[in-house]
């Protein structure tokens, strides 16, 4: 994966015809035992300010290899259709894609969950749970030999810097936002998780949640996920969403802005192959080929889906009085009662 990624690096660098079409930039270069992992950075898109944005992240979990696979997966077809699908090229006149596949290079060249300095990255913002979290699962100081550790009081770790600081130069002015964090986890079905994760209250903007979400089930009635607030699974401190969503709307109030996790159920892998319970990768993630291809084709009608509703953003995220009402209400009977 870590050479392939680095393969596509090379190959948007030195292609002239992707040359105004694609923007490559390396956020950080994240050293460990006398190595260095570039944090690659890809932009599609218009460059205008105002622009909505899709923004997708993978690998923060470096263990969850899968997340990054898929992320990986989804730009380079992404890529290589810029240079024929003049239906694509038009979109992106219009929006703006920022992909950063691999969060934590360090994590998923070791098999681990945390990054070289043993912090798990989704625990790591300055946002403090003020509900109950689950013990050492939501979040912990205790010690760093121990999993879920949170790192220094008030330390963000090098890549949720540098992913942040990208996250801003790319959204700090636009008017619609949708990022997806692609993680793995128990369970038997592919969940979409938006916040909050702090607090069991409901999400500042449930209407505009409920629009988009109406909207994907009314368009795919069929479709695998199961839609959902992070809170009605368990609840944590530092999740960087959380983090990145209450900065956004401190900078741009007037701003939509919806932060999903995509959380792929990787009972699905163990059960067809009871034998993965026995390999550390094998727990969350599919190891069989055809089944990880498998994978990457599951989820492309929701990449289409994402970018096609940010085209056309105006359809569930300019809600008035009335129609706003009526989405929170319908919210709360459906995620919170």
């Amino acid at each position: 994966m870590i050479e392939s990624l680095t393969k596509l690096a090379k190959f948007v660098s030195q292609d002239g015809r992707l040359k105004n079409l694609v923007q490559l930039e390396t956020l950080a270069d994240i050293k460990h035992h006398n190595e260095t992992y570039p944090l690659y950075s890809f932009t599609i898109g218009t460059n205008e300010p105002l622009a909505p944005t899709l923004f997708i992240t993978g690998g923060v979990h470096g263990i969850e290899r899968v997340g990054a696979q898929l992320a990986w997966s989804l730009l380079k077809t992404t890529v290589d259709r810029l240079l024929w699908d003049r239906a694509l090229q038009e979109i992106f006149l219009h929006i703006r894609l920022v992909i950063i596949p691999l969060v934590n290079p360090v994590g998923y060249k070791k098999f681990k969950r945390s990054n070289g300095n043993n912090v798990d990255l989704m625990r790591n913002s300055p946002v403090v749970a003020i509900d109950r979290t689950p013990f050492l699962v939501g979040g912990q100081r205790y010690s760093s030999k121990l999993p879920w550790y949170q790192g220094n009081t008030g330390a963000m770790e090098l890549e949720n810097l540098a992913v942040f600081k990208k996250f801003i130069e790319s959204t700090e002015k636009s008017n619609c936002v949708v990022s997806v964090d692609f993680h793995s986890g128990f369970g038997m079905r592919d969940r979409l998780w938006f916040p909050f994760s702090y607090t069991n209250k409901p999400f500042d903007l449930l209407a505009e949640m409920h629009a988009f979400s109406n909207l994907f089930e009314e368009t795919y009635p069929f479709h695998i996920y199961k839609v959902e607030p992070q809170s009605s699974s368990y609840l944590i401190s530092g999740d960087l969403w959380d983090y990145f969503y209450l900065h956004f709307k401190e900078i741009n109030p007037a701003g939509i802005y919806l932060p999903l996790t995509l959380e792929m159920g990787s009972w699905n892998w163990v059960r067809k192959n009871p034998l993965q319970l026995f390999s550390r990768e094998g727990i969350f993630n599919p190891i069989k080929e055809h089944r990880l291809k498998r994978t990457y084709r599951r989820h492309t009608l929701l990449f289409d889906f994402l970018l096609k509703a940010l085209y056309s953003h105006q359809a569930w995220s300019l809600l008035d009085k009335p129609n706003r009402k009526r989405h929170e209400q319908m919210a709360k009977e459906k995620w919170y009662e």
